[in-house]
Parts: structure tokens; sequence; C-alpha cells
């Protein structure tokens, strides 16, 4: 096929600012891990889809299946669709309600924005 690129597992973009690698990192509706360090102005690829272990908001339960997004403003993980958060998968194992990481398998699609 003429116009295949390659698959968009892993994308590569231009650090807006310092990336450390296993970073969730957002690049307008681009979501994915950081596979190594980067400084600002330097090339890093993204992991846009698998299972990841990443940081959570503490005071949350998580379920499996349950839709799981990025806050925007701080970057932690949710399983609450406010306003601004984005879609980024679904948890993939229990997370228990206190914890700082749940395992979530990334979309490996865009970071679709909640509106309401």
């Amino acid at each position: 096929m003429k116009t295949f690129v390659h698959k968009g597992q892993m994308m590569a973009i231009i650090a807006a600012a310092v990336i450390t690698s296993g970073q969730l990192v957002r690049v307008n509706s681009l979501i994915g891990v950081a596979a190594t360090d980067a400084a600002i102005g330097q090339e890093v690829e993204l992991m846009t889809d698998g299972v990841h272990e990443l940081p959570k908001t503490s005071a949350q339960a998580w379920e499996v299946g349950q839709p799981i997004y990025m806050i925007a403003a701080s970057g932690l993980l949710t399983n609450v669709p406010g306003t601004g958060n984005y879609l980024v998968g679904v948890a993939a194992a229990i997370a228990a309600n206190p914890s700082a990481t749940g395992r979530v398998r990334l979309n490996g699609s865009l970071g679709h924005p909640v509106t309401a």
C-alpha cells in the first residue's frame, strides 16, 4: 500500500518541556508514555498503546475496565470524567484507595477531551 507509513504504536514528538522516561505526555490530543528522557527541543518517542503503571489520584479506587482520564492540570490519572480531562484508556487492574499508581491500557488512539 503506497500510503502506509507505520503502525503508530510509537509516535515521535519534539519535547516542549523536560520529559522523563515513563512519563505520560499529552501533545494536544496525542497521549502516550515517553520511551526515553528528553530535554526541551529534543525528539522523543511516545508509546500510544499497551499497559502501563502510571501515577493516579491516590484517593480513588479503580475497577478493571473503567475509563481512565488524564487531568490536564496535573498529569495525574483519574476515573472521573471532569471537564478538561482527556480519555487515555481503561483500568487494566484493580487499584486501591489509597494508591499512588494504577495500571492503564492506553487506548492507542487520541486523548478525547471531556467537555461536560
